[in-house]
């Protein structure tokens, strides 16, 4: 099997764009380095998963590039095609399948399924190999889905929504999986999540996405460096240079002041004190900025 030339990046998005009767994908760029996890984070309907599909080469765009592997995603061979595991929001398996048809199956689609890798994961994950899939809680076809991506040597993971519906020690468990992964140095993620403590935990890059439009992609660190909350009156908000502003919330007590490159900031205004600022928060206060621009 012919080997993926190692890139600098595994994904690169340009200019991508895909037009619906009322949702469009506006121009968007982003990078996924190769190496490093990638959190994909956004409301619903912010265009996640039209972004994964185009991707994948499910939706043709009508402009831009998206290269997977240094590739053009729609000339990827099968090889490289198969070194892509991917994990969709819900099972597309038949629901009178067991595990051992789909073991019997996905060998016979990838030419580099490894039966053994996916046994071991079944035992991890407490998934029994004899139930159909009917019976299967949906948390327990997620992880089913989740095993069967890794099981095929993919050196590049789209999760989208992959730990929803998991409780919390599975998903727990599911990061711990993400994490060792990732560890071989060529292994890429890129993972779509609601759940953003998710996110801050395991993610080294942050995407937000709203209404079809990139926000920002930035090292996951440095942007939770950078932003701060500063809690004061609302009278204080007005000396307050606005380009230093991502956001306001008003509370019973006063505000709370999203803030950008926060040691400026510092050196400008000493009178305030800082708040540390989650990727939760950051992703909320620049939503509502952008709604009130």
């Amino acid at each position: 099997m012919a080997g993926v030339v190692k890139t600098q990046n595994a994904i690169e998005i340009r200019n991508v764009t895909k037009h619906y009767k009322n949702f469009s994908l506006n121009k968007i760029n982003f990078t996924v380095p190769t190496g490093t996890i990638m959190g994909f984070v956004g409301e619903n309907g912010a265009g996640k998963t039209t972004t994964i599909k185009a991707i994948l080469d499910l939706i043709n765009v009508e402009e831009g590039e998206v290269r997977v592997f240094g590739t053009d995603s729609r000339e990827l061979d099968m090889d490289r095609k198969a070194q892509i595991g991917v994990v969709f929001d819900g099972s597309n398996l038949h629901d009178n399948m067991t595990v051992k048809d789909i073991n019997f199956i996905m060998k016979n689609i990838y030419s580099n399924w490894e039966k053994e890798v996916f046994s071991s994961y079944l035992t991890r994950l407490q998934l029994p190999d004899d139930k159909i899939l009917k019976d299967f809680s949906r948390g327990m076809k997620m992880k089913l889905s989740i095993a069967i991506a890794l099981s095929h040597k993919p050196k590049l993971l789209i999760l989208d929504e992959a730990t929803s519906g998991l409780d919390p020690i599975v998903r727990d468990e599911m990061l711990d999986i993400f994490l060792d992964f990732i560890q071989e140095e060529d292994h890429t993620i890129l993972l779509s999540s609601h759940i953003i403590t998710d996110i801050e935990k395991i993610a080294d890059y942050v995407t937000l996405i709203h209404k079809g439009s990139i926000i920002f992609s930035e090292n996951k660190d440095e942007l939770i460096y950078r932003h701060g909350i500063i809690h004061c009156r609302k009278e204080d908000v007005a000396a307050i240079d606005r380009s230093y502003i991502v956001g306001i919330r008003e509370n019973i007590f006063g505000v709370d002041v999203m803030i950008r490159d926060k040691d400026a900031f510092q050196r400008r205004y000493h009178q305030f004190a800082f708040d540390k600022a989650s990727i939760e928060e950051i992703m909320l206060f620049t939503i509502r900025g952008a709604f009130n621009h």
